[in-house]
C-alpha cells in the first residue's frame, strides 16, 4: 500500500463534529441536577423518555445507527436503534456517578487489570487506547479506586467546560481531561504525567481535527481512524494497552485491559507501512469487542463514510 493510500487527509467538517452531539455541556448538567435530586433510579426512567425522543426525531443518528446495525447484526429496525441509543443514555448517567466516585451500584468484572498494577508497582505510565464503545469512565473510576491517575485525552475545545461540570460532580477531584494537542506544552504536559506514572487514555476511533487518518479494514470495509495516537506513543516511548469498558444492562460493566505494544516504533523508511499496521491491529481488537457488545458503538455517524 502506498503512502497515498495509507493516509487520508480527511476534511475538517468531518460527519462526528458536524452532527453535533445534542445537549452537550448543558445536557450534562440537567442530568447531574435529576441525578442529584432523584437518584439513578428515577433518572434512568427519565433517559428512557429521552431517547424516545432522540430516535424519533434525530434522523441522521436514526439512520446512521441502523445502517451500523445492518452491517454488524445483519437487521435493523426502530425498536433496536432505540435500545442502541438508550444505552447511550444510560452510560452517559452512569458516568457522572463514576466520575464522583459513587460505584456502588455497579458491580465491575475485571480482565487484565494485572498489567495496570503492574504499571503501578514499577511507578512506569502507560498509553490506553479505547473508543467511543461502552464506557471510559467506569476504567477511570476503577483506576482512581486503586491510586492510579487516569488521564483522558480528547479533541473536543469544551474540554475545560467539560472539565468545569464534572469538577461539579466531584469538587475534589482533579481536571482530568486533556484537549489534544501538538505542540510543545501539550507533549511536555502528557510527558510529565507519563514521567508521573500516570496513565493517559484516548479514544482511538474518530479522527480529530487535523484531519489525519490511516484506512484500515473494520467489519468488512475500510474505515477511517487517526494516526495522533500511535505518532503520540510513539514519542512517549511507553507500554501501550487497549481498554474497554463494557456495559451490561442494568448496573453491571464489564471491564478489559490488553496489551498493545510494549512501544510503538514508526521506522523512518517506513512509517506509513508500520502506521498501517498498528491500526489495523486496533480495529481488528475493536471489531472483536464491538461483537461482544454491539449495543454499546456510540458513533452515530457515517463511520465508514468518506470525507466531505
Amino acid at each position: 500500500m502506498s503512502e497515498r493510500e495509507a493516509t487520508v487527509e480527511a476534511a475538517p467538517d468531518q460527519g462526528w463534529k458536524t452532527a453535533r452531539e445534542r445537549g452537550g455541556v448543558l445536557g450534562m448538567r440537567f442530568v447531574l441536577w435529576l441525578t442529584t435530586a432523584f437518584g439513578r433510579g428515577p433518572a434512568r426512567l427519565f433517559v428512557r423518555v429521552l431517547a424516545f425522543y432522540y430516535t424519533v426525531f434525530a434522523g441522521g443518528a436514526r439512520r446512521t445507527t441502523a445502517e451500523f446495525l445492518q452491517r454488524v447484526e445483519g437487521r435493523s429496525s426502530f425498536s433496536r436503534v432505540y435500545l442502541q441509543i438508550l444505552r447511550f443514555a444510560q452510560v452517559t448517567l452512569d458516568s457522572l456517578f463514576f466520575v464522583s466516585g459513587k460505584i456502588e451500584p455497579f458491580e465491575l468484572t475485571r480482565s487484565g487489570s494485572e498489567h495496570l498494577e503492574r504499571l503501578r508497582e514499577t511507578g512506569e505510565g502507560g498509553i490506553l487506547l479505547g473508543a467511543h464503545l461502552g464506557s471510559m469512565h467506569a476504567l477511570r473510576a476503577r483506576g482512581t479506586q486503586a491510586n492510579m491517575p487516569v488521564y483522558a485525552v480528547v479533541y473536543t475545545q469544551h474540554a475545560e467546560r467539560i472539565n468545569a461540570v464534572l469538577r461539579e460532580v466531584n469538587p475534589d477531584g482533579q481536571a482530568s481531561l486533556l484537549q489534544m494537542g501538538e505542540g510543545v506544552d501539550f507533549m511536555l504536559r502528557i510527558k510529565e504525567l507519563i514521567e508521573s506514572g500516570a496513565i493517559i487514555a484516548i479514544l482511538a476511533d474518530r479522527v480529530g481535527a487535523d484531519g489525519r487518518a490511516v484506512e484500515a479494514d473494520f467489519f468488512g470495509a475500510r474505515a477511517r481512524f487517526p494516526s495522533g495516537p500511535y505518532i503520540l506513543a510513539a514519542m512517549l516511548k511507553c507500554p501501550v494497552y487497549l481498554t474497554f469498558g463494557l456495559y451490561r444492562a442494568p448496573s453491571r460493566y464489564d471491564l478489559y485491559v490488553e496489551p498493545f505494544a510494549e512501544r510503538i516504533v514508526l521506522p523512518r523508511k517506513r512509517r506509513q507501512e508500520a502506521l498501517s499496521e498498528y491500526v489495523q491491529a486496533y480495529a481488528a481488537r475493536l471489531e472483536h469487542y464491538v461483537s461482544m457488545a454491539p449495543d454499546n458503538w456510540f458513533n452515530f455517524y457515517d463511520f465508514w463514510g468518506k470525507p466531505t
